[in-house]
């Protein structure tokens, strides 16, 4: 059986019928926006013993923009016990069709977001002063270029590590236990 899409309308109608909506996103994801009845069940965390149907008829899965409950749509779909269904276009999908989110700006970006943005400025920085200054600064757009590549092989990162112990994550962090 494969997972089943539902467009964002459908998913609100299923949920008005009892099933169960599962945000499978990062926690700092989570807490910055997020659909009001959603469940929040990291992908990471996600185990057929623990998904909470609560014998709903059904389970509605979705991320951001639907990429991540496609790529773990068969595995999803095992843990459901179920009908399961993802949102397609995920929670962007949901915003552009007017339904209510809850967002809270006060929170941090998330992380991943904050080392692009960091490790992008810095590529940027090393390529204007390499360009205007000194030709020694081209290594600081290749010394992040190769964190970013070592960070995508080996799955450390050690920009995000040196992020997440900034005042704002760490605020938001201690708020979330």
């Amino acid at each position: 059986m494969t997972i089943k899409s539902l467009s964002p309308r459908a998913a609100h109608d299923l949920l008005k019928e009892g099933a169960v909506l599962l945000d499978i996103r990062n926690a700092d994801e989570h807490a910055r926006e997020r659909i009001t009845q959603a469940r929040h069940l990291p992908m990471d965390r996600l185990h057929i013993s623990t998904l909470p149907t609560g014998g709903a008829p059904a389970v509605i899965f979705h991320c951001r923009s639907g990429h991540r409950t496609r790529m773990n749509a068969p595995q999803l779909e095992a843990w459901a016990g179920c009908d399961a269904y993802v949102i397609e276009g995920g929670l962007d999908a949901w915003k552009k069709a007017g339904l209510p989110v809850v967002e809270d700006k006060s929170r941090p970006l998330e992380l991943q977001r904050q080392v692009q943005i960091a490790a992008g400025s810095l590529i940027v920085l090393g390529a204007v002063t390499g360009a205007t200054i000194s030709p020694w600064f081209h290594l600081l757009s290749g010394i992040v270029g190769a964190g970013l590549v070592f960070a995508g092989v080996s799955g450390f990162c050690g920009l995000a590590r040196v992020l997440m112990h900034m005042p704002w994550n760490r605020n938001a962090m201690a708020s979330e236990t």
